[in-house]
């Protein structure tokens, strides 16, 4: 009753577990969610005003496919000032979220049997959307801290993307000019597509986020993804964007408006006031996540679990190997402590030996968390 390509597609093993989370904390258990990924501040109040105000103005119509003028010149500025991108608002698209921006690119890019590289673990939804698109991945592989390692071994005659997503989901990683260099001369050896995933690109400590479009050769190969649910709070909102070359950003056009039509009016106004508005939230929330990275990674190193030090995003991804595989200890984490996480397997094939932990949430929620972790591995 269901075509073979929809039946191909699993379930996201994210969404899945936030879902039970929230089933088991509504029943009255006390579950520690560090398996969304999240924010857990509220969306800054002028960010609010601005959508509120919209509505009131009767702004709840349709709006182009592509989105608001002013919001994809304000994106196009953006990208050019602070990414070193060379585009214009003609060249942005916006989404309902950077999930859809990712499925875009990714149907536009894509021929049935064509090869996508992966640099894995990587997000659990990428693999899904080149499975819509009829393709397949290949793994490249990583080192012990997560950077990209020996990636031209995973690159066929059918490769024709590859994904990089730095900061990186699930990892933390943060990309450096080098490795980054590396991949886009890969690109432009092979004649790929980079489609690159910049979604966590303000939460980042201590590192320098570079966008592999603004690199030489790159211009006219790589699509740039963002959004505003991490940096914003803006989760619920659902807001995204993405620029690349005009040839395919016209086709990225045509499938937004044969599928969604447009992102929510009322909420494109509510991006221009969170990219125009000030940014001092933004800081405090970066600030406070790191505060968290370092409580969580100093617990869990403390508890004799190893842990590399993510820069960036807001999740660790310790490897819990000598507990039982991250499947069998996020099972053990639900079951014995109530704590819900993701198991690494959920983020391909090299995630195995992992579990991913959410810290977008409290200091004091991470504490506790820290105390039944110890009472189960001790």
């Amino acid at each position: 009753m269901v075509s073979v390509r929809m039946a191909s597609i699993h379930e996201s093993t994210t969404m899945k577990i936030s879902a039970m989370a929230k089933r088991l904390s509504a029943s009255g258990q006390d579950i520690i969610d560090m398996g969304v990924g999240e924010p857990d501040f509220d969306t800054p109040k002028h960010i609010i005003e601005a959508g509120c105000r919209s509505i009131q103005m009767g702004e709840t119509r349709y709006a182009p496919t592509a989105g608001i003028p002013e919001l994809r010149k304000i994106i196009a500025d953006k990208l050019c000032r602070e990414n070193q991108l060379s585009v214009t608002a003609d060249d942005v698209a916006v989404t309902p979220g950077a999930k859809m921006a990712v499925f875009a690119a990714i149907q536009a890019l894509l021929d049935e049997g064509d090869e996508c590289l992966l640099i894995g673990p990587s997000w659990v939804s990428y693999e899904p959307c080149v499975a819509f698109a009829g393709g397949s991945v290949a793994w490249g592989r990583v080192d012990e801290d997560f950077m990209p390692s020996n990636l031209a071994e995973g690159i066929s005659s059918k490769t024709r993307l590859i994904i990089v997503n730095s900061p990186s989901n699930p990892t933390g990683s943060v990309f450096d000019r080098k490795v980054l260099e590396e991949i886009s001369d890969l690109a432009v050896d092979h004649d790929l597509y980079v489609i690159s995933d910049e979604i966590y690109e303000k939460i980042i400590y201590d590192h320098q986020h570079i966008s592999p479009g603004s690199l030489a050769g790159m211009e006219d190969r790589t699509v740039t993804i963002n959004g505003f649910s991490k940096a914003y709070a803006m989760t619920g909102w659902r807001l995204g964007y993405l620029a690349g070359p005009k040839e395919v950003m016209k086709w990225v056009t045509r499938l937004l408006s044969h599928s969604v039509s447009q992102a929510t009016t009322f909420v494109q106004r509510a991006g221009v006031a969170a990219m125009q508005g000030p940014q001092d939230e933004v800081a405090k929330m970066v600030a406070e996540f790191k505060a968290r990275r370092d409580l969580l990674v100093k617990g869990l190193t403390d508890l004799g679990i190893e842990c590399s030090v993510p820069g960036g995003a807001f999740y660790a991804f310790p490897n819990v190997s000598e507990l039982g595989g991250g499947d069998a200890f996020t099972d053990r984490l639900l079951k014995e402590a109530q704590i819900a996480a993701t198991p690494g397997s959920a983020f391909g094939p090299y995630g195995a030996d992992y579990v991913r932990l959410s810290y977008a949430t409290s200091q004091g929620r991470i504490s506790q968390a820290l105390k039944r972790i110890e009472k189960i591995t001790k």
